[in-house]
């Protein structure tokens, strides 16, 4: 079985930063690309940023130049630094992490990790 859990998350205030982490455990085979998720109360999920297996990174236009991601291959884990917080990053953060487990290919979730920026 795999497990994917998030940790970091918490209470900020506008303007100060946060680092995110996500560590990917069990049988897994290949750990190819992970992403970091976001959904506000009232609002769909959407996508915050990508590492590839080879340390290619992507990111939302709305933390571009503000986030970072990260990823330690040999722990299976993702990390997201967060500065320069904003109101509206307030939300759910969830890991996704893509990968083989021996038997299927498929995406595997964490349980979200709370938010929430002061103004």
């Amino acid at each position: 079985q795999v497990q994917v859990v998030e940790s970091g998350g918490g209470l900020v205030q506008a303007g100060g930063s946060l680092r995110l982490s996500c560590a990917a455990s069990g049988n897994i085979f290949t750990l190819n690309a992970m992403e970091w998720y976001r959904q506000a109360p009232g609002k769909q999920r959407e996508w915050v940023a990508t590492i590839t297996s080879g340390s290619s990174t992507n990111y939302a236009d709305s933390v571009k130049g503000r986030f970072t991601i990260s990823r330690d291959n040999a722990k299976n884990t993702v990390h997201l630094q967060m500065n320069n917080l904003k109101p509206e990053d307030t939300a759910v953060y969830y890991c996704n992490a893509k990968l083989t487990d021996g038997l299927r290919y498929g995406d595997y979730w964490g349980q979200g990790t709370q938010v929430t920026v002061s103004s």
